[in-house]
């Protein structure tokens, strides 16, 4: 991935858009944040992935991932859907039934998004997860095979699957959840691993490297405002070789 710099498409919220690219800044990959209808079905054809995250959406941003989608799609480029708080409103959830019928290469979510996309229940009402991983993870090999996708639930152990083979990559940091826009930079980061591997690989792939960023993070940070910048230090620090030795990766 860093040796190809890929060029990610991200369509994501507003409290994510620095966070996010500075992510993908300091682990190699190019970003570009652009949303408007105007021109996000030109720009997707250039790019090497799209990310879509509905965090903030509106109608006019619903309207440029649409066509970014279509013009990712149309051009075999893989795109990556992060389905925020899709329960939250109808609008909400009528925006995200429409952008994943369009299958995502990769689809991210906490345990309550996943489950809930399912068509399970949860008492989630806004972006944080009341459920743990593991009541979801028969939701999201359902949904990886009903739309051909990858299907990663992050948690405390984050879950992957493709409807066939099953994986779970622990560590990270405790601290984490306690940072704004981790997860939203995580599903950016998967773009630009998706673009470089097959889908199951990127997801993993995406998810060591955050573990290990943020375990990394942990032993120096005191608290949510130092292990930010830290974290983003030890993503450009971590080595090909380091991340060849990473231990957080099991199948099932």
């Amino acid at each position: 991935m860093r040796e190809k710099n890929p060029l990610v498409h991200c369509i994501t919220n507003y409290v994510a858009m620095n966070i996010a690219a500075n992510t993908l800044l300091a682990a190699g990959a190019s970003p570009a944040m652009i949303h408007t209808p105007e021109e996000t079905a030109d720009f997707a054809k250039v790019c090497s992935a799209l990310t879509v995250n509905i965090g903030t959406i509106s109608p006019s941003w619903l309207d440029g991932m649409k066509r970014a989608i279509l013009s990712a799609n149309d051009s075999n480029i893989p795109w990556v859907f992060d389905p925020v708080a899709h329960f939250a409103t109808p609008y909400r959830s009528m925006a995200t039934k429409e952008l994943l019928n369009l299958n995502p290469t990769i689809l991210r979510g906490n345990a309550s998004e996943i489950l809930g996309l399912s068509g399970g229940t949860s008492e989630a009402r806004g972006v944080d997860a009341t459920d743990p991983v593991s009541a979801a993870e028969n939701a999201a090999r359902d949904l990886a095979k009903e739309y051909n996708s990858v299907v990663v639930i992050t948690g405390e152990v984050d879950f992957v699957t493709n409807g066939k083979k099953n994986f779970r990559v622990s560590g990270g940091s405790k601290l984490m959840p306690s940072v704004t826009a981790m997860g939203c930079s995580l599903t950016c980061l998967m773009g630009a691993f998706v673009s470089v591997a097959e889908p199951l690989s990127a997801a993993i792939s995406s998810l060591v490297l955050f573990s290990e960023a943020g375990s990394r993070a942990d032993k120096l940070a005191n608290g949510p405002g130092s292990f930010s910048s830290l974290f983003q230090d030890q993503l450009s620090l971590i080595t090909p070789d380091d991340f060849d030795k990473c231990k957080w990766v099991e199948e099932d």
